[in-house]
């Protein structure tokens, strides 16, 4: 009687054992899959933003909504949008800012080169009010120090200025510039006035490496540069 006893609570033993082992297994399995889904949700986060992330310009929506304050990527448009994204160079080398060509500005869009990113949008007025506005172009993110080589070249309605870092001496603007970044994450700022009903303003946005900036070096190979430029309205008249 006692040996059947035994038996009984030996069989218990082992199925409360089986159960727990089963359990435990289970449990496991789970936590791979959630695993799996973080590492596959960090990674697609990492792919869009890598790949729409190097440039944005953007309104503000409440601006957009309620003045008319709109992008477009040509002078005509048939939607507003509060948001544009420019296509990526991937695996971009230096080049000289002799080599952009002289009518980047004239293609809307993006125009990327082998080893420059080029994007022209506008700036529209599709409201009914007369509005003053401001720009600012943001570092959001950089690597490997690959701003200390990059250059910015804006153009406003033709106009063309070149941004860049302050010299690594800490000697003023490279001597292929026409000004310094504003600060480590502002590159520039822009404003209109009196910009009136249906007015227009055209933007091209040209970045590349400097090759012949002395901290263009082997060290920044591999480095990312993501920047923004957003607008709001300042004021209404």
């Amino acid at each position: 009687m006692e040996e059947k006893v035994r038996d009984v609570l030996e069989l218990r033993r082992k199925s409360k054992e089986v159960k727990r082992h089963f359990i435990v297994m289970r449990v496991l399995a789970l936590l791979v899959i959630i695993l799996i889904l973080l590492i596959s949700i960090a990674y697609a986060i990492s792919y869009f933003y890598d790949k729409f992330g190097s440039f944005t310009v953007k309104v503000n929506k409440y601006d957009m909504v309620h003045q008319g304050l709109t992008l477009s990527e040509t002078p005509e448009y048939d939607r507003s949008n509060a948001v544009l994204n420019a296509n990526i160079v991937y695996d971009m080398t230096n080049i000289s800012g002799e080599d952009i060509p002289p009518n980047v500005d004239k293609i809307n869009g993006s125009h990327n080169g082998d080893s420059y990113i080029a994007y022209t949008f506008y700036l529209i007025n599709s409201g009914d009010d007369t509005i003053s506005y401001t720009g600012e172009m943001n570092i959001e993110n950089v690597t490997k120090g690959v701003d200390e080589a990059v250059r910015i070249a804006v153009y406003k309605n033709g106009e063309k200025t070149v941004y860049g870092k302050t010299k690594s001496s800490g000697m003023g603007k490279e001597s292929d510039c026409d000004s310094e970044f504003l600060s480590s994450s502002v590159v520039m700022r822009t404003s209109g006035e009196k910009f009136k009903a249906k007015d227009k303003d055209k933007y091209t946005v040209v970045i590349w490496l400097e090759g012949n900036d002395p901290d263009c070096v082997d060290a920044i190979i591999g480095g990312t540069l993501k920047l923004s430029m957003s607008f709001k309205i300042t004021e209404t008249t």
